[in-house]
């Protein structure tokens, strides 16, 4: 799976798991040059706490387009150390 955002390749990884419709990548997928932390933070009934992290790339910015949920619930244990991608950022095979 790749994960392509203003026409970058910002995550790869064969070994992605899908939670609620989302592909997570592994945390060391995902491009750091590319990956900027955010003071935004959120809670999910289902996978617990998220922390949010803005893509930048080509000077250009969109922020809290990631998110990670690094004490997930239990439910959600599969996704711990991994990265998903909202809107706007294209995740597609190969």
């Amino acid at each position: 799976m790749k994960a392509v955002w203003n026409g970058t390749v910002v995550a790869e990884s064969d070994d992605t798991v899908v939670f609620e419709g989302e592909h997570y990548f592994p945390a060391d997928a995902v491009k750091p040059q590319y990956l900027l932390p955010s003071n935004s933070r959120s809670m999910c009934s289902v996978k617990g706490p998220a922390t949010f992290h803005t893509l930048f790339v080509d000077g250009d910015a969109k922020p809290d387009a990631a998110w990670s949920h690094a004490e997930p619930s239990e439910a959600a244990a599969a996704i711990k150390g991994r990265i998903a991608f909202g809107r706007g950022v294209l995740v597609s095979e190969g």
